[in-house]
């Protein structure tokens, strides 16, 4: 049977935040990997007229593309896109979920505040340019207006009425260290979700662009084992033992 995998990046990003992921799917199987890009998001954000519909209905584009083309279907969101995976999986025939420091809630100050710190040094030091954190936010400082953030809020309060219907296998991956999404709200998801098989995979050095932690390669390969699991053949189907 063939296997599709639809991945979702997160709000303000583009796909280059999965990349390492979407490359590790596709180097250790045969699976059709589709990867979305959201409307307004990209290497030049435009995010001002976008709507939470415009971000979900790509989505439903994308899924209704990939179904087309395979037997199966699993999909990966990080931050803002685990929450469309969420919203996907109630709407769609997905089998698997696996989701990438899920916005179920977010800003961890205490991260937040610590990677600021880790910024002045930098700055101090003459060695900004060379830290990822104070380069993602100089390139989205002043591109993110007020109401496209009111649009992922929408995304939140959209999906989490509905947790406990959730009933697919989901898989939450989630750094320690995240300084966007607190890491207890992976905990919250985990227990607020209707699914009986649930696991959590925590990353101790990730931060909130999980797949370019320090141990990706651990959680990798978890990850996909999770994703990999065979089909439960139905009850009736079972040949019996004569």
């Amino acid at each position: 049977m063939k296997v599709g995998v639809l991945f979702i990046h997160g709000y303000t990003g583009a796909p280059y935040e999965v990349e390492p992921f979407v490359n590790y799917v596709k180097e250790h199987t045969d699976w059709e990997v589709s990867v979305v890009t959201l409307p307004g998001h990209g290497e030049e954000l435009e995010l001002r007229e976008m709507l939470a519909e415009d971000w979900t209905m790509e989505a439903e584009i994308a899924i209704r593309k990939l179904m087309n083309q395979v037997d199966r279907i699993h999909v990966v969101g990080f931050s803002m896109g685990g929450l469309i995976a969420l919203y996907l999986s109630l709407r769609y025939p997905v089998e698997r979920l696996l989701l990438l420091s899920a916005a179920a809630k977010y800003i961890a100050p205490g991260q937040m505040l610590q990677d600021i710190r880790d910024i002045t040094v930098d700055l101090l030091k003459k060695q900004a340019d060379q830290n990822p954190v104070y380069m993602r936010y100089r390139q989205k400082a002043g591109k993110t207006p007020l109401r496209s953030a009111y649009q992922f809020t929408r995304i939140v309060k959209l999906v989490e009425p509905y947790y406990e219907k959730i009933r697919i296998p989901v898989c939450l991956v989630q750094g320690k260290k995240d300084g966007i999404v607190p890491f207890q709200a992976a905990e919250y998801l985990y227990e607020q979700l209707g699914s009986e098989e649930k696991q959590l995979i925590y990353s101790e050095c990730g931060k909130h662009h999980i797949c370019y932690s320090d141990d990706c390669d651990d959680w990798f390969k978890q990850a996909l084992a999770f994703l990999d699991q065979p089909i439960p053949m139905p009850e009736d189907t079972i040949p019996s033992v004569s």
